[in-house]
């Protein structure tokens, strides 16, 4: 993530550094937003509001330490508004001959634009069932690889929400695994 330094230099007033926080700032925010939204289009979007904010706001945060988790929080809370956006619009179905693509992995490294197609069909095959808070406590528990406590900072949620969202999520994403494959 990005150094304390710089942010706290950004903090005070310094914003010639800010370029270097969009750099290093940006690939997390599209990562988790990509994940969550499973379209690349509104994770740039979410990730251009996120940075929006991240500068209008970056003087109030209380810590540079808090940096990451105010970050992942405003990126989440976007991406909130937009699957309840989405919601509002018509649902999109798949037959049955996209869940073939559920065997692919995702790729850490190297992503392509078609293979981010490939795997934003697939995040959205899985976790197009689940409630906003669900995909987002799924995505940053087994995707992000987070843990609860850092969950709780970012989401709001209490210890106990987190938990009961991420045992919902898993139950659907399986219950959809074992009907598909």
């Amino acid at each position: 993530m990005v150094a304390n330094e710089l942010i706290e230099e950004c903090r005070n007033g310094d914003l010639h550094n800010f370029r270097k926080v969009v750099e290093k700032t940006t690939p997390i925010i599209f990562q988790v937003a990509f994940r969550m939204l499973g379209d690349e289009e509104a994770a740039r979007d979410i990730v251009q509001d996120t940075m929006v904010t991240i500068w209008q706001k970056l003087a109030k945060i209380k810590t540079a330490d808090s940096y990451k988790t105010w970050v992942y929080r405003i990126a989440v809370n976007k991406c909130y508004d937009q699957l309840r956006k989405q919601k509002r619009q018509k649902e999109s179905r798949y037959d049955d001959q996209a869940w073939a693509l559920i065997s692919n992995h995702l790729s850490e490294e190297g992503i392509t634009e078609l293979e981010n197609r490939e795997n934003a069909r697939i995040l959205s095959l899985l976790t197009n069932q689940l409630s906003p808070k669900q995909k987002a406590v799924f995505v940053l528990s087994e995707l992000e690889e987070m843990n609860a406590e850092e969950i709780v900072r970012i989401t709001g949620m209490n210890r106990a929400a987190v938990k009961a969202n991420l045992y919902y999520a898993r139950k659907n994403i399986r219950s959809l695994l074992q009907k598909y494959i």
